[in-house]
């Protein structure tokens, strides 16, 4: 990449915001994507569980998905505020039209787009408990709920299940200005 691109890039001073559904590898990606932009890295799940020092399922289950989304809006509120991290976000962040408005006022947002299919394989080899998608089923509607605010991103990428996150990293890269 020429020392140009990267000067623009980096002119972007705004967050990146990572979109998709559980399992499309936001936070390896996002991990990536960070590392090759020079940029702090943060995982809202993980934000979230520091802040509530409660797990994500343990915090449905007790409080319920509606209380939950809330905690997740206060945690991406404070962390849009940080600059110019790479945010990667719950799959379901999406669904609240506050989140949708900041990330659009904040940031960029990029949609990583995996066949649900290759979520729902990872959902099953993932070792973290997934209560939003206790079987193919509910996964599959949640999925097909969701698609048409991940389809209003700033950044549309297709990922493949055979690229490595370095790759796709790098496409993100390349089409950062895309989103300007």
């Amino acid at each position: 990449m020429q020392n140009e691109d990267q000067n623009q890039i980096r002119s972007l001073d705004v967050p990146i915001f990572l979109t998709g559904f559980m399992g499309s590898g936001k936070s390896t990606i996002g991990q990536a994507l960070a590392d090759l932009l020079g940029r702090p890295f943060i995982d809202l799940d993980t934000r979230i569980e520091a802040m509530t020092n409660r797990s994500i399922p343990d915090i449905i289950a007790s409080d319920g998905e509606e209380k939950f989304r809330q905690i997740e809006s206060e945690a991406l509120r404070e962390v849009a505020r940080m600059g110019t991290a790479v945010i990667a976000l719950g799959g379901g962040a999406i669904l609240r039209a506050e989140n949708r408005e900041l990330m659009s006022s904040r940031g960029i947002s990029v949609w990583l787009d995996v066949p649900f299919e290759v979520c729902w394989q990872r959902i099953q080899q993932d070792e973290n408990v997934r209560p939003l998608a206790p079987d193919e089923a509910t996964a599959l509607e949640r999925y097909r709920q969701r698609l048409p605010f991940y389809q209003q991103s700033s950044l549309h990428i297709k990922v493949d299940q055979s690229e490595p996150a370095s790759a796709v990293a790098e496409e993100i890269f390349g089409r950062l200005g895309e989103a300007e």
